[in-house]
């Protein structure tokens, strides 16, 4: 349960960061300067798109936290034979980063107004994204293949759930990754085009860490550290 603590405090800092990141914890009545309000403002200097992305991945990372204490709390039990690991999911790794590495560079180049440069951008961090989840099926087809169904023991049925989960969460940003890259071949650059890319970056480095702590998750590296630790 511990490391569940852990999981939580990350989760919990990385909020802390990201809201003070927005100015939302700022106090506007000490700063100078004329305060201007609009309706897609939630707080100063932040959207209000940021503020309900910011709530939604707050829930997303919990949900994620208790899948995660489930596992915990299963894998204690003696019938818990947790499947190998299949290779392919260190490529996933890879591809997962060099999407979201493309979408940060599509935010800097919209703020640059450099829309050649932000467009290919995007469609780079979309093919990536589409070849990560096709890596996936992959993983799930030898897994399949080696007798690792999902009811034949509870962890490979945890395996299949949270991989299943956050590519689930993958399709759905790749909905709005569309719509954006969209936008972004038929208006100018502006403010609009600017903010749905800078909310896709956002998505794609959360979904991002989430990956990477259930990569370690279902590697059992975690496992690891609590026995060096006892």
């Amino acid at each position: 349960m511990s490391v569940i603590l852990v999981f939580l405090l990350v989760i919990a800092g990385i909020s802390a960061w990201w809201l003070a990141h927005q100015r939302l914890m700022s106090k506007p009545w000490l700063e100078q300067g004329s305060l201007t309000a609009t309706a897609y403002t939630a707080a100063p200097g932040m959207p209000t798109a940021k503020f309900g992305l910011g709530v939604f991945l707050a829930v997303v990372g919990s949900l994620f936290a208790l899948f995660a204490s489930a596992y915990f709390i299963r894998m204690a039990s003696l019938d818990w034979q947790a499947p190998p690991l299949p290779r392919v999911l260190w490529v996933n790794t890879g591809i997962l980063v060099l999407s979201s590495v493309a979408l940060h560079l599509g935010v800097s180049a919209s703020r640059r107004d450099a829309l050649s440069s932000m467009r290919l951008a995007l469609v780079a961090g979309g093919l990536c994204t589409l070849a990560f989840l096709a890596g996936q099926l992959v993983a799930w087809r030898e897994l399949s293949a080696s007798g690792y169904w999902l009811r034949s023991n509870p962890a490979n049925s945890f395996f299949y759930l949270l991989t299943g989960m956050h590519g689930l969460h993958i399709i759905g940003g790749l909905v709005a990754l569309g719509r954006t890259t969209a936008r972004a071949w038929t208006a100018e650059s502006g403010d609009r085009v600017r903010l749905s890319v800078e909310l896709c970056a956002m998505y794609w480095h959360f979904l991002l860490l989430v990956w990477l702590a259930l990569f370690v998750l279902l590697a059992g590296w975690v496992n690891d550290f609590l026995a060096i630790g006892h």
